[in-house]
């Protein structure tokens, strides 16, 4: 449905009621002085009212009341009393661990830059089944300075241009997807925050630019930003775009968690002319990426395209994001690595619990591999193939808490992106429209007046806040632990409540390999070494061998 067609009036006839309400009683009064008072009253009640709906459009704060004047109060109305009665409702996230109805509000306490403590112990049970928890030292360390928690991402050697990258960046989320205004708070909050805002596969746009802050530029399968008239990949097109010193590293799309194997959506309800001529696109129908890159086929094609990337882009770090789906596929990309002596400078491995604006149910919630067990497979792949100390890893796939990137950390990412958080931060109330255009607080709404609710200057305070409260909270959790820095952390650290009320550690729960020992002992792991014996650097297909 496309949002140009929806009548914008209805969310203001509140603030219209008021104001012919006022004129109304206020000329009643004056044509019929035997009710003059009760007229004068309630012309006076409907001139508040008025005020009222005045002072919401006018106002930076809060995206919603700029959107829906008056109606929107009965929204924080209910929030103030929620407090009192939210312990008592829980709900599971799609891994089965509990959390209280309103996670959310951490983001929120974070991004205002106001107290995120709370008082009467943990809202888990933690005896439940899946309940997680850090292990702490007796002697903890004192927390690391925020400059500390960075990583440089880009192996020595072929790439001229390292990054020095924060530990905390926001994830994929293309201009399209995200309306110009949450474009610009993001990246107007990570040039704040000295942080790095991915592009998604859109393109860069000028909202993109307009700030100044450190890009990811990521291509998908519809090379958007560098394609030609018939959608295949333009290396002059691609070339002269990431020259861009803002453009920091290259990143190439294979997969997305929340639907692998699918490719990218964009609805024709929020194709814009804009939008269009961005990505060179129609007008008119949905913006479908195809599901599979039309550059490359083979795990030794794929590499030789990102090394491509990273001569295009002058030196770069150049690396890939995927879904893990066929284990033998990734163990093909590494054998191909180990042939061709070609490494990315990263992977950025996308859980399918992550998010996304479109997408079938049945992808969403049962295709792809889950961040962790993905995350695990693939450091310890490159661990057993000798080539983890060449390559930095990403994580990404719901993560808000500092808790959550200590977590992925422990499994071996070096660095975290979130999407979900960032965008509470700018004002998502998880309506759940973002693909009809009609977003009630304009975050994901190509409509100019719904995504005027979006104030650039208030939200990218809150974008700058919410990153830098976050990696506050992962260096106390971090010191709390007796460590000094992320990298630190090792799957002994984390503990989860399994059946029967047994704890075990993420050591015990996941698999892991020794350095090298795929190449000399790939028996040793019966997990590994079937993925490892179906895998051949030339092809993607399973091998049939004896």
């Amino acid at each position: 449905m496309n949002y140009l067609r929806q009548p914008f009036e209805a969310r203001y006839s509140p603030l219209t009621l008021a104001v012919v309400g006022t004129l109304l009683f206020a000329a009643l009064a004056v044509r019929y002085p035997a009710w003059e008072t009760v007229d004068a009253l309630l012309a006076l009640a409907f001139l508040a009212l008025t005020v009222v709906g005045i002072r919401d459009l006018v106002q930076t704060r809060h995206a919603i009341l700029r959107n829906y004047p008056i109606a929107a109060h009965l929204r924080f109305l209910l929030e103030n009393v929620r407090p009192e009665i939210r312990q008592y409702f829980f709900e599971a996230d799609k891994d089965g661990a509990p959390f209280p109805r309103d996670k959310r509000a951490i983001v929120y306490q974070r991004a205002k830059g106001v107290l995120d403590k709370r008082p009467f112990g943990t809202q888990y049970d933690v005896y439940g089944e899946r309940y997680e928890w850090l292990h702490h030292s007796l002697a903890p360390k004192p927390p690391a300075a925020a400059a500390s928690m960075r990583i440089d991402i880009g192996h020595p050697g072929e790439c001229t241009a390292p990054y020095s990258a924060s530990v905390l960046n926001i994830s994929a989320m293309s201009y399209g997807a995200l309306s110009a205004n949450a474009i610009r708070s993001l990246n107007k909050g990570a040039r704040m925050g000295s942080f790095a805002h991915d592009t998604g596969e859109g393109g860069v746009s000028p909202y993109h630019r307009e700030f100044g802050g450190d890009i990811i530029w990521e291509i998908g399968s519809g090379y958007f930003g560098c394609r030609t008239p018939d959608g295949r990949f333009d290396a002059d097109k691609f070339a002269a775009v990431a020259a861009d010193p803002q453009i920091k590293m290259v990143e190439l799309k294979l997969s997305q968690g929340a639907k692998p194997g699918h490719g990218g959506v964009l609805p024709a309800a929020k194709i814009t002319p804009e939008i269009a001529a961005i990505r060179g696109v129609p007008m008119g129908q949905d913006c479908v990426s195809p599901a599979a890159h039309s550059s490359f086929s083979t795990p030794v094609e794929l590499l030789e395209f990102v090394a491509r990337m990273r001569r295009l882009s002058g030196g770069k770090p150049a690396g890939f994001k995927l879904c893990i789906g066929h284990p033998w596929e990734f163990m093909a990309i590494c054998k191909a690595m180990l042939e061709t002596d070609i490494t990315p400078d990263f992977i950025v491995i996308d859980g399918k619990e992550g998010g996304t604006g479109a997408a079938p149910l049945e992808f969403m919630d049962h295709i792809g591999m889950p961040l962790r067990d993905g995350l695990s497979f693939v450091h310890n792949a490159l661990i057993g193939c000798g080539l983890r100390d060449r390559i930095r890893l990403g994580a990404s796939g719901k993560i808000i808490s500092a808790f959550d990137m200590a977590r992925v950390m422990a499994l071996g990412a070096d660095w975290c992106n979130a999407a979900r958080g960032f965008m509470f931060a700018i004002g998502c109330i998880q309506a759940q429209s973002c693909h009809t255009g009609m977003c009630p607080t304009g975050v994901t709404s190509p409509d100019p007046l719904r995504q005027r609710a979006v104030v650039v200057p208030d939200k990218a305070e809150r974008v700058k806040n919410f990153h830098a409260n976050t990696v506050h909270a992962l260096a106390e959790l971090i010191a709390a632990a007796g460590l000094t820095h992320p990298a630190d952390l090792r799957p002994h650290h984390v503990l989860r409540r399994g059946p029967g009320d047994r704890a075990i550690s993420y050591a015990e729960q996941y698999d892991a390999l020794l350095p090298g020992q795929l190449l000399t002992d790939p028996t040793a792991s019966p997990r590994f070494n079937e993925a490892w014996r179906l895998a051949a650097a030339h092809s993607f297909d399973r091998q049939e061998v004896g």
